[in-house]
């Protein structure tokens, strides 16, 4: 099948903007140590919960002031993010043509702050209709992808995925397939996270992160164009080959789970035409949370317990890093793959391939199939 080529990349990650400070962190084995975002108080979170916030977001350095207050954190993350992706495009990228880009964005819920405030206003207020409603429209889904193409005058596609820990992957197949399909030009894909203490909270009940994993916020945008038959195109991060996602029946329990999962990743890499053993480095997405870990692995030596003889392909254990992040695991995956490629302290020129992998707590698991084509920029370092 025709890859599509990521061209661009914007990422804000615990370990501060852009792939260089993921590769150090990826390097050191921990991102700097942050604490609550926004103007959230520290004691309006869990007690003993490790909270790590983006360090030195300043949205109205690229946005402006002039309404700002309105945009909730997400929006602002995805607006500054969109907007940079743009505005650093190689010179050889073609001219971004408002009708035929468009933004993809994967998400849980939208901003898990504001819509716990809308709905704490419904009962605390004397009446359940006496809520804010300059609030209400941060409070839908979609209210990120559409305020940032509004901002940016984009009429391309625009789509809001819901998927949770799967929501990265959900976007980049659903943005494979409409560039594959002619209905774009360009997207914008990726998928952001805010850390809220009412997030925070609802970890903090569940005690769903693994021990020693931070609780974190940030995610990615990358730019993917369609394929360029004339390959007078810049010079690509990397090409996606393959993204699919699947569900286990519930019946089958974890086993299955792990089943279907190796299932999901035999057939992407066969309509990659990458074999296993051409797979450098696995990017599994389940290490944030408790016991889940387990399963994936499962999958993963099942489908390449041939090359393990070899020690690969190795794996990259992002969220033990730059913390769990939820809808935002699979972009931040993904751009540590970049970021990894890109480090010239690490011997990696001779890897081919790449596999993000993700499984959700109701059975749903996906992979992506990332592969480092030659003549791709350079190291930076």
């Amino acid at each position: 099948m025709a890859p599509v080529d990521v061209v661009g990349c914007t990422v804000f990650s615990t370990a501060g903007q852009g792939l260089d400070p993921i590769a150090d962190a990826l390097l050191r084995g921990t991102a700097a140590e942050g604490g609550p975002a926004g103007e959230a108080a520290a004691g309006d979170y869990p007690p003993g919960l490790d909270a790590r916030s983006l360090p030195g977001f300043s949205p109205a350095d690229t946005l402006g002031r002039k309404g700002l207050g309105r945009l909730t954190r997400t929006d602002q993350l995805v607006a500054v993010a969109c907007s940079l992706a743009l505005r650093e495009l190689p010179e050889q990228a073609e001219p971004t043509e408002p009708a035929d880009t468009g933004i993809v964005l994967g998400t849980s819920v939208g901003s898990t702050g504001r819509v716990g405030e809308f709905i704490r206003d419904t009962f605390v207020e004397e009446r359940p209709y006496f809520v804010n409603p300059s609030h209400f429209p941060g409070i839908l889904m979609n209210s990120a992808a559409g305020r940032a193409a509004i901002r940016l005058g984009l009429t391309g596609v625009n789509s809001t995925v819901s998927g949770g820990p799967l929501a990265g992957l959900h976007a980049l197949r659903f943005a494979r397939t409409a560039l594959l399909a002619g209905h774009a030009r360009r997207l914008l894909t990726g998928a952001f996270e805010e850390l809220s203490a009412q997030r925070a909270w609802a970890w903090h009940r569940s005690g769903g992160t693994a021990a020693g994993v931070p609780l974190g916020e940030g995610g990615a945008v990358f730019v993917l164009d369609a394929p360029d038959e004339r390959g007078e195109g810049p010079r690509p991060l990397a090409r996606l080959l393959a993204c699919d996602v699947g569900f286990a029946d519930p019946s089958a329990g974890l086993p299955g789970v792990s089943r279907r999962l190796a299932d999901c990743v035999r057939t992407a890499l066969v309509r990659s035409e990458i074999a296993p053993e051409d797979v450098a480095v696995v990017a599994p997405g389940a290490s944030g949370r408790r016991g889940w870990a387990r399963v994936e692995e499962a999958a993963l030596r099942e489908v390449f317990s041939p090359a393990q003889a070899s020690g690969r392909p190795g794996r990259l254990a992002v969220q033990p890093v730059l913390g769990e992040t939820d809808s935002a695991n699979g972009a931040l995956q993904l751009a540590a793959v970049l970021a990894r490629w890109q480090d010239g302290r690490q011997d990696t020129e001779r890897e081919r391939a790449a596999v993000i992998t993700s499984v959700g707590p109701d059975g749903s698991v996906g992979c992506a199939v990332v592969a480092r084509p030659s003549g791709v920029p350079s190291p930076r370092r």
